[in-house]
């Protein structure tokens, strides 16, 4: 008990009053009430906790380690449409898809200058004109639906990253809390000792009578 920090410590005789400074507690205990302990001093701080800082809680309380990989996770979920859209967005924003793009163009125009009687789409190249229009009003949407996505992956990182960086600051606030309740234990035992030590040096020297 007597290792405990203090603000826990004191939560801890809230609902057990009797306990003394060498009792012992499970290690589960200590978990919950240091749970407890960092859930009210959150409230204290902001009010009203949400739903992150809630999962850092129970973290705390089970002992879990929030770092993980949510890549996977997110692409998991993808349907169908959404595996195209990305598919389309990146191959469009690719030195592949401008230089094929530009190629296509140089052999269209090529072809319908070279033979202006057979021309299946003559000078000004209104069919072009038109493709290109339909390209573009199809691909703009699509590209939206990816950035959609994006966006929600990125939210999804930030969440995470939140949590864990949460989660790091009240583990490092503990530590120094800790560190400095048992900073302060050992000057008190150190005390203590240099007491008994002043006290035995006076027996001895009593026990011994006056100097002659």
């Amino acid at each position: 008990m007597s290792a405990i920090r203090p603000g826990v410590a004191d939560l801890i005789r809230q609902d057990v009053p009797d306990l003394g400074p060498s009792d012992v507690i499970d290690r589960a205990a200590v978990a919950d009430y240091r749970s407890r302990y960092v859930e009210n001093l959150l409230k204290a701080e902001r009010g009203e906790i949400t739903g992150l800082e809630r999962d850092v809680v129970d973290s705390l309380r089970s002992q879990e380690i929030m770092a993980a990989n949510i890549e996977d996770h997110i692409d998991e979920g993808r349907t169908t449409g959404e595996r195209l859209a990305d598919k389309v967005a990146q191959f469009g924003g690719s030195w592949t898809f401008i230089i094929a793009f530009f190629a296509l163009l140089a052999v269209w125009m090529s072809v319908n200058l070279a033979s202006a009687m057979r021309a299946f789409d003559p000078y000004p190249f209104i069919l072009l004109n038109l493709i290109l229009s339909c390209i573009a009003a199809i691909q703009a949407p699509i590209v939206m639906m990816s950035q959609r996505r994006q966006e929600a992956k990125d939210r999804r990182r930030s969440e995470n990253d939140y949590r864990i960086n949460l989660k790091a600051e009240l583990e490092i606030r503990h530590l120094h809390e800790k560190i400095d309740h048992l900073l302060n234990r050992q000057w008190e035992r150190l005390a203590e000792i240099q007491a008994m030590q002043i006290e035995l040096l006076q027996d001895l020297r009593a026990s011994r009578g006056p100097t002659p």
